[in-house]
């Protein structure tokens, strides 16, 4: 039954992966983001100038900026299929993936800061609002250079000992990820849903992020059938508990959030360089 599915599913994924690859789907992207920036950016002249009048929206399109905050989350949602296609390759690019998401998150917190303030650039209006921008930049900036750093240390080697058991490894890596698939489209619907009846879009990526944990823990349970072996089991552990602290980031307070994150990526650094000290007596030809 398993291996009916993931020859089924191996196909689906690939085609899904290609598809989201694309030059075309590219093109298609910049074109809806910079289409839908402009559109925003029209609708709050209008609703500024009285001109029009959007009902539930119409407070959110009062402020001039509004429109940035929603490309950025748009691109945090494209970028969030780039998560889910990567996982199959490996758990250490997801799990980079996962602070490359998590430091654009904050850059979108500084913008919605910014928007606060508004037309009015007075000190009077931008004070409250200065600090938060500040220490959301920082903190994304400081999780980019981490994880470049982390990256540029990292080194993998194939999990299982033969080619067929890594082969079914990535392919079952491949089934979960149509499953992540699955729920983010799920979550992404309710939040629509919610859109359109309440006006308040909900930014669901602490519900993305908490099905990440799951899927994390299965990668970990799946591994055991390949190996048993004390630092390879612990590394993918590891994982999962940065993919819960980047989780308590997402809901914590400004500052605390910042600093969590952070903390998070400087434990998958910790855990790199300890972990390529252990690596050094691995044969080079087993290293991938």
């Amino acid at each position: 039954m398993l291996k009916k599915t993931l020859t089924y599913a191996e196909p689906i994924f690939n085609w899904s992966r290609d598809f989201y690859e694309s030059k075309n789907s590219l093109y298609a992207t910049s074109y809806v983001l910079v289409t839908v920036f402009i559109v925003c950016s029209l609708l709050s002249v209008l609703v500024i100038s009285d001109y029009i009048n959007l009902g539930y929206y119409q407070e959110k399109f009062e402020n001039p900026f509004f429109s940035i905050e929603i490309v950025f989350t748009l691109l945090l949602i494209i970028e969030l299929f780039g998560l889910i296609f990567i996982l199959p390759q490996s758990v250490a690019k997801s799990v980079s993936k996962q602070f490359e998401l998590l430091s654009l998150i904050f850059l979108r917190d500084g913008f919605k800061e910014f928007s606060h303030i508004g037309i009015n650039f007075e000190w009077s209006a931008m004070k409250d609002s200065l600090i938060p921008m500040v220490v959301y930049g920082f903190g994304a900036i400081i999780i980019f250079a981490l994880i470049s750093f982390t990256g540029s240390l990292q080194k993998r080697y194939k999990l299982t000992s033969t080619e067929q058991d890594q082969t079914q490894f990535i392919r079952l890596k491949k089934l979960l990820a149509l499953l992540l698939l699955v729920a983010f489209a799920a979550v992404g619907v309710n939040d629509l849903k919610i859109l359109f009846s309440t006006g308040s879009y909900l930014h669901s990526f602490q519900t993305f992020y908490t099905v990440l944990i799951f899927s994390d823990i299965i990668i970990v349970l799946i591994a055991l059938r390949y190996t048993l072996n004390y630092y390879r089991i612990f590394r993918y552990s590891a994982f999962v508990l940065a993919t819960i602290l980047i989780r308590i980031s997402l809901s914590a307070e400004t500052y605390y959030n910042v600093g969590i994150g952070v903390v998070a990526c400087l434990f998958v650094l910790a855990l790199t360089i300890a972990y390529n000290h252990f690596l050094k007596e691995t044969p080079q030809k087993k290293l991938i």
